[in-house]
């Protein structure tokens, strides 16, 4: 019984060697070649090193090259190979719109002041910028702000052709989807605020809109109403004084004493 004993262990030991011997030679193996890795194609792109707002001036520490794929940049993009010396050459402009930090610089959202304010080198060609007095009643509560859109609106006061009548109060749209500039003298929104209550907002017309808004000024009381992001896209309308709904304004007019009474 005892030798029996021994020669199973005998040959458990054997056979556990065995697999110890054949596992060692497994793990001995080189391991497989990985399959080769496509190299992407790059090139040094100019971004920003942090976020630029609207006017302000930019400088050579403000830029840095970074690498981009190659099949994904614009040509409006400024390649290090092309203009190796752009952050000299760029140094100076000033940013027509916001820029975020990493965003590929384009000189399309840039212009040269040449010795000007920076509001004359922000303004787009064709355009004026003209300033009117507003309040937190006339200006949406505060919450109108650089780069916002809205309408102008004139609220006046006209004598009822009928004497027996009260005067009457008439609105209307004298410019539409207008872009602001400014409020007061800020070109950009304050850090860390959702509303910006001034006395002076800055708004971007053409020639013709700036004699509609001075002479609207001298007329009654301006109001702006802030309109959707969404409605950005859409054209610009300005009325004419002596025939607004010709111009697609719309005019209302209301009773004094008796809202519900309107004229056309």
């Amino acid at each position: 019984m005892n030798i029996a004993r021994i020669v199973v262990l005998t040959i458990a030991l054997g056979a556990g060697g065995v697999a110890a011997y054949l596992a060692s030679g497994i793990d001995s193996k080189p391991p497989a070649p990985a399959a080769p890795v496509a190299q992407l194609e790059t090139v040094d792109v100019l971004v920003t090193k942090s976020d630029i707002g609207l006017g302000q001036t930019l400088t050579s520490n403000d830029m840095i090259w970074q690498s981009w794929p190659a099949s994904t940049t614009s040509g409006s993009f400024i390649r290090r190979k092309d203009r190796p010396d752009a952050t000299n050459q760029i140094a100076g402009s000033i940013a027509r719109a916001p820029f975020v930090a990493g965003e590929p610089i384009r000189e399309a959202k840039l212009v040269k002041a040449d010795g000007s304010g920076f509001m004359a080198a922000i303004l787009p060609t064709g355009y004026r910028a003209i300033s009117t007095e507003i309040s937190a009643e006339t200006g949406a509560g505060g919450f109108i702000l650089p780069n916002d859109r809205v309408d102008v609106i004139l609220t006046r006061r006209e004598k009822n052709p009928n004497p027996i009548l009260p005067d009457l109060i008439i609105a209307e749209i004298k410019l539409a989807n207008i872009r602001v500039l400014a409020i007061d003298q800020a070109p950009k929104e304050k850090e860390g605020t959702n509303n910006l209550i001034g006395r002076t907002v800055t708004l971007e017309l053409k020639p013709e809109q700036t004699a509609i808004l001075a002479a609207s000024r001298q007329a009654g009381t301006l109001s702006l109403a802030l309109r959707s992001i969404t409605d950005a896209n859409q054209v610009s309308v300005s009325a004419n004084n002596d025939q607004p709904q010709r111009a697609g304004i719309n005019v209302v007019r209301y009773g004094v004493n008796n809202p519900s009474t309107t004229a056309k």
